[in-house]
């Protein structure tokens, strides 16, 4: 949880003209609730994200599976190349894996789309409650799945899931200490390293693919248990809290109904007030799609065709540690912001593009002669998503009013989605258009 543990500062501050008397035990009780929200909000980003980031790392493996008569397993552990298309130099499935990140992202992209509708505004236990539930329903319907369809189906309830929790817990945040912003950032970077490296390590020890599944059945389990029985309900110091609630700090929200009315209760913004909102995120929306563009069109469009035929590892291992070293890079910058804060987060956008560029280039003409430059490469792309998704949503806590926050923070993660959308679009017909040259 590196980097999300700030001061509670803005707690004892509020607190110092009323605690002649007994101040030591209220700034303890202040100091209990700030750490109870910070360890909350890094689970919560490390749950929400937790599927969505597996289903990407069995991608090779959903699509590349040969189902035989009574086989239980949704995928082969281990796809030879015999099963694909041996004749091409990029050992091509018949379906890119982007047809994956698509079932993932685009449910995602449609929720997101309706947070500046009114979503934001719907009650936050019931939103809480849909995810967990999506999330536990994608690891039994891939687990148990036959057939590629159903489980396309298990990674869709996923990215309903991820959708629906970041939308929630990013208007959340705006109820609280913007600290906690680093906290969630950080811990959906640690969704994506233990994500991708439990896959990895548990398929690698020989784990069946189902089972792997449907060990990570108590993520979904964990989630719940963060939001309703570790968040406290937003204190006098939070934005939207109100100054009698100094006892309601300590108490869980699903024990305090005044909380679920103080998220989402005040007006509503008129449409001018959003659409002027909007304008003036745009110069952060339009560099973090640019950034989710460029990197993800790397890695549903582009690793499974970075295939090294002179290495021990098979094309699913390398595919597995691709997915692993980018969400390591990620995990390291998302939670690198008590560190390093960029402001000018065009400059990570520009640096992404070309690591596009040059990965692009590399898979025709494949000059790189070795598979651990490209992991160096896919650990950078990483620490740039990370970097510009925690600072994009840090820059907007910092520039937006109080009223405007809870908005601000459910239209701008529409911004990630977006670019990943599109990434994938891209990413099928190059995938088809370089497996049939070659």
């Amino acid at each position: 949880m590196g980097g999300c543990a700030g001061s509670p500062r803005r707690l004892s501050d509020s607190e110092g003209e009323e605690t002649d008397l007994a101040p030591r035990p209220r700034l303890q009780d202040s100091q209990g609730a700030h750490w109870k929200n910070a360890v909350g909000f890094w689970l919560l980003g490390l749950c929400n994200n937790f599927s969505y980031v597996v289903m990407l790392s069995a991608a090779h493996d959903i699509l590349s599976h040969q189902r035989t008569p009574g086989n239980q397993s949704h995928v082969d552990p281990d796809p030879t190349p015999t099963s694909h298309n041996s004749s091409s130099r990029f050992d091509c499935n018949p379906v890119s894996t982007a047809a994956v990140l698509l079932a993932d992202i685009l449910p995602t992209l449609v929720i997101k789309l309706l947070a500046p509708l009114g979503l934001h505004l719907l009650p936050y236990s019931p939103r809480v409650l849909t995810s967990g539930i999506c999330a536990a329903g994608s690891f039994l319907l891939v687990a148990f799945s036959h057939s590629v369809t159903i489980s396309l189906c298990g990674v869709v309830l996923a990215s309903i899931s991820s959708g629906l929790g970041e939308v929630t817990f990013l208007s959340l945040t705006a109820f609280y200490p913007r600290a906690v912003i680093s906290c969630w950032s950080s811990g959906t970077g640690g969704a994506g390293l233990l994500g991708a490296l439990s896959y990895l390590g548990l398929t690698q020890a020989g784990l069946s693919p189902q089972h792997t599944l449907l060990s990570m059945l108590g993520i979904p389990a964990l989630l719940l248990a963060s939001y309703f029985l570790l968040l406290t309900s937003p204190g006098p110091q939070d934005p939207g809290g109100e100054a009698d609630s100094d006892t309601s700090a300590r108490q869980p929200l699903i024990n305090n109904e005044a909380s679920e009315s103080k998220p989402g209760s005040g007006s509503p913004l008129s449409l001018q007030e959003r659409w002027t909102v909007f304008k003036g995120l745009l110069h952060y929306i339009v560099p973090l799609v640019l950034v989710y563009f460029a990197e993800y069109f790397i890695n549903q469009g582009l690793f499974e065709l970075l295939f090294f035929r002179n290495t021990f590892l098979t094309h699913a291992e390398q595919y597995r540690w691709y997915q692993m070293l980018y969400q390591a890079g990620v995990f390291a910058s998302r939670s690198s912001l008590r560190c390093c804060r960029i402001r000018h987060t065009w400059v990570l956008a520009l640096l992404q593009c070309l690591n596009l560029a040059f990965l692009l280039v590399d898979v025709w003409l494949s000059y790189l002669p070795s598979i651990y430059l490209v992991f160096l490469i896919i650990m950078f792309e990483g620490l740039l998503g990370g970097a510009a998704y925690v600072n994009t949503f840090h820059n907007i806590a910092l520039e937006t009013s109080d009223e405007h926050r809870e908005f601000a923070m459910a239209t701008a993660c529409i911004s990630d989605t977006l670019g990943i959308s599109l990434s994938g679009l891209l990413a099928l017909p190059l995938h088809d258009f370089l497996c049939q040259l070659s």
